[in-house]
């Protein structure tokens, strides 16, 4: 079988940011003066000032959602009842939420000072409106007539040569949005290939080689998918923001806090994506070989 399973839409994090600032360089930026004053213990306290169970809410919709694509798209639409129990199963939120936060504390372990900081900005009102924001667009794209209105709109702005676009690309480097999100898919379709394999006869006894040079093959698509996707979403994000608001966040995302953060979240989402991706592997071994699931 040579199934791709391209989890870029569900797997790019809707906390996507975490630039100096486009303002003057050496000011104290002043989420970082508020840090020191702002009180965090637990990385459990930055989960839920990140609005994290909110992301996962929709991720899981997402989930769903491509788990009927995948039955269509494997099983001709035959999964029955027993596909969309396992699938409902795989995108459990409760599970989904704890093995982020595992994962998450994991990746921030030995950054207790920057916590604070961390909290600090998405904490404040602006902070927090960006949260809101980059969840509603998530949610907003699920809808396919929206995607297609925020990539023409996205298309617009670049032949207009608009400056916010200069700006939303500072974003995007500032985070490595691209690079991030092409490893995170790469790895969750090999995930679904090892899930296939360990299910005796799921993949013909494909070897590892194998497996990852299909990987391989598929970079230049995800890529190319990745690319596509990253700007409409963040136009449409943060399209409600000022000049100087987007300038703030881009001001955070380059520094030591804002860059331990954002490979936190691409990390905790890389464990979580990667399980989910080979469950579904497994689920869907079983299901081609007539197995309950």
């Amino acid at each position: 079988m040579n199934a791709r399973v391209n989890l870029l839409a569900i797997f790019l994090s809707a906390v996507l940011g975490c630039g100096s600032s486009l303002g003057a360089a050496d000011a104290k930026p002043a989420y970082l003066v508020q840090a020191q004053t702002r009180s965090i213990s637990t990385v459990v306290d930055l989960v839920k000032t990140l609005k994290i169970a909110e992301v996962i809410d929709v991720m899981r919709l997402e989930g769903l959602r491509y788990g009927a694509s995948m039955e269509d798209e494997l099983f001709s639409g035959n999964g029955g009842a027993g596909w969309a129990r396992a699938v409902e199963i795989i995108y459990d939120g409760p599970t989904m939420q704890a093995r982020f936060n595992q994962a998450f504390a994991a990746a921030l372990k030995g950054a207790d000072a920057d916590l604070a900081a961390m909290d600090g900005f998405f904490a404040t009102e602006l902070g927090q409106r960006i949260l809101s924001l980059e969840i509603e667009a998530r949610r907003s794209l699920m809808d396919e007539a929206a995607e297609d209105a925020a990539k023409a709109r996205a298309e617009e702005m670049m032949a207009e040569a608009a400056p916010r676009i200069e700006a939303l690309q500072a974003f995007s480097e500032a985070n490595d949005l691209i690079e991030l999100n092409i490893a995170g898919a790469m790895n969750a379709n090999l995930a679904f290939f090892q899930g296939l394999s360990e299910v005796e006869g799921g993949t013909g006894g494909m070897p590892e080689e194998d497996m990852l040079a299909d990987v391989w093959g598929q970079e230049p698509d995800i890529r190319a998918e990745t690319e596509a996707w990253v700007l409409p979403y963040l136009a449409l994000a943060y399209g409600p923001l000022s000049d100087d608001e987007l300038a703030s966040y881009i001001g955070f995302s380059k520094t030591g806090p804002g860059q331990k953060l954002n490979h936190a979240l691409f990390s905790a989402f890389d464990v979580v994506f990667s399980q989910i991706s080979r469950d579904l592997g497994r689920a869907a071994a079983k299901q081609m070989m007539g197995e309950d699931i």
